[in-house]
């Protein structure tokens, strides 16, 4: 049979079988590794997408065969450490994706490879430190603990400590922690608002706090109520929550992926058939209950429940703009806006539905930025990869730098400070839903 040499059709994506005895394999996986690098090699249109595919070449370009034949495969890890699981290579470059019979998905393969060294040697004491936000967030945010924690991380004399114990880079940024969270700050009164029903959204929303939201940027929680409820809409808080494992996926602790989200979902499918819709400040967080953990468990209900009733808060706007429902009546131009599309939205295709509501305000120009920050929650922290997220980081830098613009932004408040950390033009990052609270006067 002839085989296509690429494919035109949409990418679909499998379910990730990380429960069955081939997935974790270790000549299966290095047999599937093979097989994917053998295509990347031949194609190399990813090459400029993160350090994965440069270090794949490099070790190609330099074996003995120049093939993939003659790569040793103890260095197929190598690899698989520059994998962060942003999913544009599947979303947006590879043309060898399901449906095609080459069935390419490199981050899902990255994903297994992971999960077969976190369970066959576990990981680092700074990795699980990273990734046990729920631990660290509410450790840090003990009243005037807070207060050390955010002193002593902005000392340089601990931040070099920090990174000789720990491994943390000690120029990356690192957040703060508030000791007056989301949840302790939240203005629980819709009263006056009757919710609509507009489009696929039902007007009432149920918000997804995050660790990050909640412990180290609580202000978002007024910047969502004053809009959604300018605009009709009721918003409460999830009535708890624990983190959403996008952490630990990382790592490929696949275990503690599915311990949270027993603990998430129970709490999520209730409000899904109380009528709330579902939203999160975070892309990462909506990226891994609309896609991610749908992927992991197939088979569980609630979980495609949960799926179903989650929106980027963007879309959920949007949508209500479509049905004439958004209220238009911004009092303040937000002049140059520079705008960095998170990774972990682009791969929801779902459009530029953050650039298309603050193209709404009047006066407001938005420079729309689709290039990867090279945060990835801790990639651009430790000290072994934080070179190679500058570096990766350095296209949005010179975009936002050559603009000097009013306000810079992102969806994802970590790639937005590490880019404005990094930046001679901006100070800080706002998130969209703060600049359009600015916005309508709020």
């Amino acid at each position: 049979m002839k085989q296509r040499e690429g494919s035109l059709e949409a990418p679909t994506r499998h379910p990730v079988d990380w429960q069955s005895r081939d997935f974790g394999n270790p000549d299966k996986l290095n047999d599937e590794l093979a097989r994917v690098f053998d295509i990347c090699h031949g194609c190399r249109r990813c090459v400029n997408l993160c350090s994965s595919f440069p270090t794949m070449f490099d070790l190609i370009d330099e074996s003995e065969t120049m093939e993939v034949d003659g790569v040793d495969k103890g260095d197929y890890m190598n690899v698989v450490d520059q994998c962060y699981l942003c999913d544009l290579c599947y979303m947006t470059k590879c043309p060898y994706v399901p449906p095609h019979e080459w069935n390419v998905d490199f981050p899902h393969l990255m994903l297994r490879a992971k999960a077969r060294r976190f369970k066959d040697k576990g990981t680092s004491l700074r990795d699980k430190v990273l990734t046990s936000t729920d631990t660290i967030g509410a450790l840090a945010t003990i009243p005037l603990v807070d207060i050390a924690v955010n002193t002593l991380n902005g000392t340089p004399l601990f931040r070099n400590v920090l990174e000789s114990a720990l491994d943390v880079h000690h120029e990356a940024p690192v957040p703060r922690y508030h000791s007056r969270t989301m949840r302790r700050r939240f203005d629980k009164d819709n009263s006056g608002i009757v919710p609509e029903a507009v489009g696929n959204t039902t007007g009432k929303v149920a918000l997804y706090a995050t660790c990050y939201g909640n412990y180290s940027n609580p202000d978002l929680g007024k910047d969502f109520t004053s809009v959604f409820r300018h605009n009709g809409i009721h918003i409460d808080l999830t009535p708890g929550e624990n983190c959403c494992g996008m952490p630990k996926l990382e790592l490929g602790d696949l275990e503690s992926v599915a311990r949270l989200k027993d603990k998430n979902i129970p709490v999520l499918a209730a409000l899904a058939d109380q009528g709330y819709d579902l939203t999160a400040p975070i892309p990462s967080c909506v990226l891994m209950y609309r896609k991610e953990l749908p992927l992991l468990f197939p088979d569980d209900a609630d979980v495609r429940k949960v799926a179903d009733a989650f929106f980027d808060p963007f879309e959920y706007l949007y949508i209500r703009h479509r049905g004439g429902a958004l209220v238009t009546d911004f009092k303040h131009p937000l002049g140059d806006v520079s705008y960095q599309v998170a990774c972990h939205q682009r791969v929801q295709n779902i459009g530029l539905r953050t650039r298309d509501i603050l193209k709404l305000v009047p006066d407001t120009n938005v420079d729309t930025i689709e290039r990867c920050s090279g945060h990835d929650g801790t990639y651009a922290v430790k000290k072994e990869t934080r070179d190679n997220s500058v570096r990766i980081a350095r296209p949005v830098v010179r975009q936002v730098n050559g603009k000097e613009p009013d306000h810079f932004s992102s969806d994802c408040p970590m790639a937005g400070t590490h880019i404005a950390h990094l930046s001679d033009s901006v100070n800080q990052a706002q998130h969209p839903m703060t600049l359009l609270r600015i916005a309508y006067g709020l």
